[in-house]
This record gives C-alpha cells, sequence and structure tokens, in this order.
C-alpha cells in the first residue's frame, strides 16, 4: 500500500465560519476524517506547515513547502498538499522549478467551498489528489480540480466561484477522474532522483498594460525590483504613442542589468511579437525576453528561481527558454 504525506496550508478546504467571514482552521488531520476510504487504497501521514488564506501566501512559503518535500522525499511514495484556490497556481509553478524532475507525483489540491459544508466539491477533490498521489504513472507537480489533472506549470484560476476553478492553459490536461477510476493521456518524464533548489528572487515585478498607461510606473517598478514581467496587449508589443518611452525605459533598465519579460494578457495562444509594428523592435532585441505560451504564473517562479540562481544575462536567457515541467513549447528557438 502506498504512503502518502498529506502537507496541509489552509485555504477554503480547511475553512470556517466566522464574525469577518471564512478563515482557515482545521488541521490535514482533521481535512483527512473527511474522507475515510483513502485508506482503503494508500496510508497517509499528516503534517500542517501553516494555515493560512493562500492570499497571505508569500516566496518564502514556498521555500518552505519545498524543503519539506526534500525532507519527506524518500519516506514516502506521494504527497498531498491542500491549498487554498486563489493563489495556487501560483505555488505549484513555483514548486515545478524548485522540485524538479520528480517521478513522485506531488498534487496540490483545495475547494470553492469548505469540507464541513453540506454543499462542497472538497471531499471529491481531495479523494481524487489521493488517487493520483498514489499512482505509478503521474510524475511531478500538479494540481488536481474537480476531475481534471492539470501541470504545474499551466494551471491557471479561470472562475471564481464554480468549481470548475482551475484551466489549463495552452497544453492538455494530464489526466481526468470519474467516479474514482484514472484516465491518463500523458505520462511527464522524470530523473532518477529529483533536483531541490532552495533560493528564490523575490524582487519579480508584474506591470499589466492598459492603454495610455505611462512608462514612469515601469521606470519606478524597476528601481525597485530584479526584473519586469510586462503583460501587454494581443500577441505583444511596447506603447509607441506621443510623450511614451517605454522602449528607451526598458532599454535602459537591461543595461542597469535588469531583466525584462513581454507577455500578453490572453490566456490562450501566447505571444507573437513580430507580427506587428508595435513589437517588431522586440524580435529583434534579444535581451528582451518574450514568454511565448507561458502562464504568467510560471513566469513569475520561473524569474524568481533563475535569478535566484544567477544574475549573468546569458545563462538568464538560456535557463529562460529552457523548457521545465512543460512550461514552454513555442519558443522559436529564442533559447539557442
Amino acid at each position: 500500500m502506498k504512503r502518502i504525506l498529506m502537507i496541509g496550508t489552509g485555504g477554503t478546504i480547511a475553512s470556517s465560519k466566522g464574525e469577518e467571514g471564512l478563515a482557515p482552521a482545521l488541521t490535514s488531520e482533521q481535512l483527512l476524517r473527511y474522507v475515510p476510504d483513502v485508506s482503503s487504497f494508500c496510508e497517509v501521514d499528516c503534517l500542517q506547515l501553516f494555515s493560512l488564506d493562500s492570499t497571505n501566501l508569500c516566496p518564502h512559503h514556498w521555500l518552505g513547502l519545498a524543503n519539506q518535500l526534500r525532507e519527506s522525499y524518500d519516506s514516502y511514495d506521494g504527497f498531498v498538499i491542500s491549498h487554498g484556490t486563489d493563489t495556487m497556481a501560483y505555488t505549484a509553478a513555483a514548486l515545478s522549478y524548485l522540485v524538479q524532475g520528480a517521478k513522485k507525483p506531488i498534487i496540490l489540491t483545495g475547494a470553492q467551498k469548505p469540507i464541513s459544508f453540506d454543499s462542497t466539491d472538497s471531499k471529491v477533490n481531495l479523494t481524487d489528489a489521493f488517487i493520483c498521489a498514489a499512482s505509478d504513472t503521474l510524475h511531478g507537480v500538479m494540481i488536481v480540480f474537480n476531475g481534471k489533472v492539470i501541470q504545474g506549470t499551466r494551471a491557471c484560476k479561470t472562475r471564481s466561484k464554480s468549481y470548475e476553478a482551475f484551466s489549463s492553459i495552452n497544453y492538455p490536461f494530464l489526466a481526468v477522474l470519474q467516479d474514482g477510476s484514472l484516465l491518463q493521456y500523458i505520462e511527464n518524464s522524470y530523473l532518477p532522483s529529483p533536483v531541490f533548489y532552495d533560493r528564490l528572487d523575490e524582487k519579480v515585478a508584474l506591470l499589466k498594460l492598459i492603454p495610455g498607461a505611462q512608462a514612469e510606473l515601469a521606470s519606478l517598478m524597476l528601481e525597485r525590483n530584479d526584473a519586469l514581467i510586462l503583460e501587454s496587449f494581443g500577441v505583444g508589443g511596447i506603447p509607441s504613442y506621443d510623450g511614451s518611452d517605454f522602449l528607451g525605459v526598458l532599454e535602459r533598465a537591461m543595461h542597469a542589468g535588469k531583466t525584462i519579460v513581454l507577455t500578453t494578457q490572453v490566456q490562450n495562444e501566447g505571444s507573437n511579437v513580430g507580427v506587428y509594428q508595435v513589437g517588431y523592435k522586440i524580435r529583434s532585441c534579444p535581451q528582451i525576453l518574450e514568454a511565448f505560451d507561458m502562464t504568467t504564473e510560471a513566469i513569475v517562479g520561473k524569474l524568481m528561481w533563475i535569478l535566484g540562481q544567477t544574475n549573468e544575462p546569458q545563462q538568464i536567457h538560456r535557463l529562460f527558454y529552457t523548457p521545465i515541467a512543460n512550461d514552454i513549447l513555442n519558443y522559436r528557438n529564442r533559447g539557442e
């Protein structure tokens, strides 16, 4: 029988009503009591690492999770992390870079309604997570939610209330679950032993452009951070209207050693900055990294991981365009 470690972090699944609304209250042991059938196919140990609304999770919590996985990896066959939905995709992406090449399943799950509610998705999601954690053919970091198994670097929360909270962006589901049965489509590659990392650079900022946005905001964010992710429009471009000097701001920042990534606000199909004049100069400026089909959550996690390892521009460029956990596919050989 498989041995699974359940790591509790809080979130809606573990929340109870209080005077100021829902807040995490239940431990991982208490959550496990709601799904007694799990004991028929795996043995579970419980650990409460922290108890937070996922809005309050920060990169140092990701490092804490990665460290716990490192310490426990040899003692268990799989892992279930109960987590709030709001930032679950960020955590899944970050763990995909902090724990690379794991053969054992590392499953994040949660719920849109607390497990103590009469009408809740918690019990199904948690049971499905344990089924996946006990699998011999699912590998690495994944989100299991509403019967879908999503690559950790491809998940995005796309619905705020309904049970189908997460989508897989620009990548197929790895598997689906129906009535306790796992139907798997894709098997991830893995290493003989996973590679664990323990450093992140938290000074990564995100600027979502709106019509009329001024370059001074990008300049301010770059002064205070080591990297800036610029969420542009459509297939990607840099504003060049009168009174704006976005490209100049970005070029000066890069000369000062800052890292710039251009992505799109459009969730599906990715960027292609060479299509329009507003993006043409970027295609000829390899220092500006283009995210192509990556999710914003994955870009954030990957940049924090990369800058935690190196500040050398060529290395940053190479690592960004090196596919990790299927995070980037359509990168047009810019990593060469």
